[in-house]
């Protein structure tokens, strides 16, 4: 089952694991949307600025650092997505739990070892 995801921090530096990720996410088959500071391309897709209009989010995979993460709280909420995966310097206990009790699945993990091993 293909899952759109909302790569949040995206960058079309080859080097990032956002970049990655969009890349992987793209090969696997699964649609992306793209947020990022700075305007660009990542496998076809528009990295997109401010708070899109985005509508069927299944996942939100998160590559934005902690202390960036509150501006964002409100919006990636609006978007209703089923799960949040919060990817390795990205956890965050209070926006977890802000997800959870809108019935939002959070993952601790790594998108793209969950690509790689099936688990996403």
């Amino acid at each position: 089952m293909k899952k759109r995801t909302l790569v949040v921090g995206a960058s079309d530096n080859p080097t990032r694991y956002a970049y990655k990720a969009a890349t992987m996410l793209n090969e696997y088959g699964h649609p992306i949307e793209l947020l990022g500071l700075k305007s660009g391309q990542v496998a076809g897709a528009a990295i997109q600025r401010g708070e899109p209009d985005l509508e069927s989010i299944d996942t939100v995979t998160l590559y934005v650092g902690t202390r960036n993460q509150p501006p964002l709280y409100d919006y990636l909420l609006r978007l209703k997505p089923k799960r949040i995966i919060f990817n390795p310097g990205t956890e965050n206990p209070e926006f977890a739990q802000k997800a959870r009790q809108q019935g939002i699945e959070t993952v601790q993990g790594c998108t793209l070892v969950m690509l790689a091993t099936g688990q996403f």
